[in-house]
């Protein structure tokens, strides 16, 4: 299985690369997990433009990835899950993408492409911890479908 996660970052050393690093070798018996960062020039100028730019500028750099797999936007309007019914977005399939948009969100047109549209909780978090966090959850969903203690 392919799992890939795509966010609308720019690319930077963070303190959190040996967490990301460690989780994604934990999944690494499960899956492959690809960390895509996206940044574009036009992602950077639709910022000092307004959040409507932003947000259309963020589907333009997320379009061409969004294909071929069962997407999973995070967005915090989007379902709240419990680690088990997150478990079930990655069963059976063979390749899931992750979006996790930038400052303004993600456009609507966006949101009704994707498959499934949840969110991580009522909290803010930086991308930095978002990151962490989904991968924590991407782990803790194959425990549970492989049945290993790790979930409970």
């Amino acid at each position: 299985m392919n799992i890939d996660i795509i966010s609308i970052a720019k690319k930077e050393r963070s303190t959190y690369d040996p967490l990301y690093k460690e989780l994604t070798k934990m999944i690494s018996r499960f899956a492959k997990v690809e960390d895509i960062e996206l940044f574009p020039k036009d992602v950077a100028k639709s910022h000092t433009i307004s959040p409507e730019a932003s947000k259309e500028a963020y589907t333009r750099a997320f379009e061409p990835y969004a294909k071929n797999s069962f997407c999973i936007s995070l967005h915090p309007d989007g379902k709240l899950i419990d680690s088990f019914e997150f478990s079930k977005l990655l069963n059976d399939k063979m390749s899931v993408k992750f979006f996790v948009g930038g400052a303004y969100g993600f456009e609507d047109s966006f949101l009704k492409q994707s498959d499934a549209v949840i969110s991580l909780g009522n909290i803010t978090m930086s991308h930095k911890i978002a990151k962490a966090v989904l991968l924590e959850q991407i782990y803790r969903g194959f425990s549970i479908l492989s049945n290993h203690p790790y979930h409970k």
